[in-house]
This record gives structure tokens, sequence and C-alpha cells, in this order.
């Protein structure tokens, strides 16, 4: 499978699509493709502009950590990493905190990427509010996004794991999931 058609998958599993394969796939017609379904069943003539070739740079940017996660995990340092922080309300109280000083003038007091900081950014910051509820945003996931910033990735998301230590990033967690109260 080439590197295209697995991003588009990436694509499909991350939002609930089934991603559909071009080429050789739609020419059997099996359930990729128009088969059984019928014409306008392939996800990309349902949802104009999705798919890798249709994505602005951004939007290609932003996928390259989720396409690294789903296909080669997060780097050994951060491989089964589990927060033994519990979601008391005093530790939501200090994430809110920590959060409030060093994730929301880019990502907005709510999660919605709506900082002042983050306005001209490409790629705009993720809607952390929904994406902490993804499945795929485990714990070792959210560690090593916040540990490790975007650099490897072109995007402006700086690393924090010399600011913060790693239970201040576990009460940042902690907030998130806790619904930004």
């Amino acid at each position: 499978m080439t590197l295209g058609r697995l991003r588009i998958l990436a694509l499909g599993v991350l939002f609930g699509i089934v991603a559909a394969s071009a080429g050789a796939q739609q020419q059997r017609g099996d359930w990729w493709g128009h088969g059984p379904m019928g014409p306008g069943h392939m996800w990309s003539e349902r949802m104009p502009g999705w798919g890798w070739g249709n994505m602005g740079p951004g939007q290609q940017q932003r996928m390259q950590r989720h396409w690294t996660y789903m296909n080669e995990g997060v780097p050994a340092s951060y491989r089964g990493a589990r927060s033994a922080v519990r979601a008391t309300p005093e530790i939501i109280a200090d994430g809110q905190s920590l959060y409030s000083e060093n994730c929301a003038s880019c990502h907005g007091a709510e999660g919605l990427g709506d900082g002042e900081a983050g306005r001209s950014l490409v790629p705009s910051p993720a809607l952390l509010r929904w994406f902490v509820q993804m499945p795929m945003s485990g714990d070792e996931y959210l560690l090593w996004s916040i540990s490790e910033g975007g650099e490897r990735f072109g995007t402006d998301m700086p690393d924090f794991k010399e600011a913060l230590s790693e239970e201040d990033i576990w009460k940042i967690i902690a907030y998130m999931r806790a619904g930004f109260p």
C-alpha cells in the first residue's frame, strides 16, 4: 500500500469514515469503491475536499503526527505511558492553571483552537476539546504530543518536555479530559 493510501486510510479511521482506495480496488467493485452500494457511496464523492490529494498543506501537516502514530506508534520513550494522576478537583484546577499559562494562547481557553497566538499558525492549532475524546488520544499519544511538540511534523507546536514536568503534563491532560470545565 502506498504512503498516500495509508494516509487516506488514517483519515478514515480518525474520523469514522471508511476511506476509499483508488485504482484496483474500485475496479473490483467491492465496498471500497462503487460496487454493491452503488454510485455516490465512495467517501470522497460524499465529502468533497476530503482525501490526501485534496487537503491543503495545513491539513497534511496536521495529519502527519496521526499517520506516524497509526503506522509507527509513539517513540520508545513514550510507549506504554499511563497517567498516574487522578482527576480530582484539585488536579483539574491545577491542570486548568497550567493549560491557561502554556496552551490557551494557541489552543484557546476552551480548547477550540481559537487562541490569539494561534490565529496565524499553519496548520491551525488542534481542536483539543474534541480531540481528547477521540480513541487515538490515549495517554502515550498525548504525553508524546505535548512533550515533543510539532517540530518533527513541521508545525509550530512547541515542545514542553523541558518547560513542564511530566506530572504537570498529566494534570493538563486530566483538565482537558474533564471537558475544559
